[in-house]
């Protein structure tokens, strides 16, 4: 389970900035974040739906187009936050990408892609915030993902990243710990994002997949719980998020789920499973198919 810690703290007038902000998870949890009285900087790629959301919460709020993997556009993003809110105290590195694709069929510009937006644009999220945030003992939230200690065909990349990403994390809060900073990880398991009821619905194969996972690793979680779980991190400080809470069982199992028993029940669907979902793949586009909108926009200009 997702530790906790007695010293729960308010919210209200806290600053927050949070990436990948402009729609799901992390849209939802700055609704739930200024909700509680924090001032929030909503950081993303695209820019209408970002002042919609930040025109929703308020006056007292902003918005930043900023492409996390670019270490400039963070620090000036940060560097705007603490302009209009005078300091920072919490950081959540919250954008990603899950593009479905098999190492085989997949183009090397895709792979590298999945991994520099989900583990090093968190990194660099981090690196900008932290001077501010140890100005204020304050806290950083790393989304990771149940990916971290589980294995599915068709998204080797991702899985490596928020693994990656989990281990930054147990890390960055050994090395900033005597800054009074704290450093969290969460791991929500399916969430019932446009991404993933887009992906379920073009592929049968991935859904039916997904129908034989075992427990919680099967389940599916709504956003507005997702983002009350993080919320509740925000507040607490605590090391993990599971999203179930049930999750980190089998977090603390992850040498069974990846091991070999773990792996010869994946070997016995992914025989027929992965040539299925890899002409699947290649019948709606290919390499494209599971990026988000930002992603396709960003190909089609390449």
């Amino acid at each position: 389970m997702a530790r906790r810690t007695q010293n729960t703290r308010s919210l209200a007038g806290q600053a927050v900035l949070i990436t990948g902000a402009a729609r799901g998870i992390g849209a939802e949890l700055a609704r739930k974040a200024a909700a509680k009285g924090a001032r929030v900087a909503l950081v993303g790629l695209e820019p209408e739906l970002l002042a919609t959301v930040a025109t929703e919460l308020g006056p007292e709020h902003l918005w930043v187009e900023a492409d996390v993997t670019d270490a400039d556009a963070m620090a000036a993003a940060v560097a705007r936050a603490v302009d209009v809110f005078g300091g920072l105290d919490v950081v959540v590195a919250n954008a990603g990408i899950a593009p479905m694709n098999t190492v085989a069929t997949a183009s090397a510009r895709a792979l590298a892609r999945t991994i520099e937006v989900n583990l090093t644009g968190a990194m660099l999220t981090a690196h900008a915030a932290l001077p501010e945030i140890s100005k204020r003992r304050g806290h950083v939230l790393l989304i990771s993902s149940a990916a971290a200690f589980s294995v599915l065909p068709g998204l080797s990349a991702y899985c490596a990243a928020k693994a990656g990403l989990e281990r930054f994390g147990d890390v960055l809060r050994l090395e900033v710990a005597h800054r009074g900073v704290t450093v969290a990880s969460a791991h929500p398991v399916w969430i019932d994002t446009d991404m993933v009821r887009d992906t379920k619905a073009a592929l049968p194969t991935f859904k039916a997949t997904l129908d034989r996972l075992p427990g919680p690793l099967g389940s599916y979680t709504s956003v507005s719980d997702c983002a009350d779980a993080l919320l509740r991190n925000l507040e607490n400080r605590g090391r993990r998020v599971f999203v179930p809470r049930s999750v980190g069982i089998f977090a603390a199992w992850r040498q069974a789920v990846v091991g070999a028993v773990g792996e010869k029940l994946v070997l016995a669907q992914a025989k027929t499973a992965v040539p299925q979902l890899e002409k699947e793949i290649a019948a709606l586009g290919g390499e494209e198919f599971g990026a988000n909108s930002v992603e396709r926009n960003r190909a089609r200009k390449a």
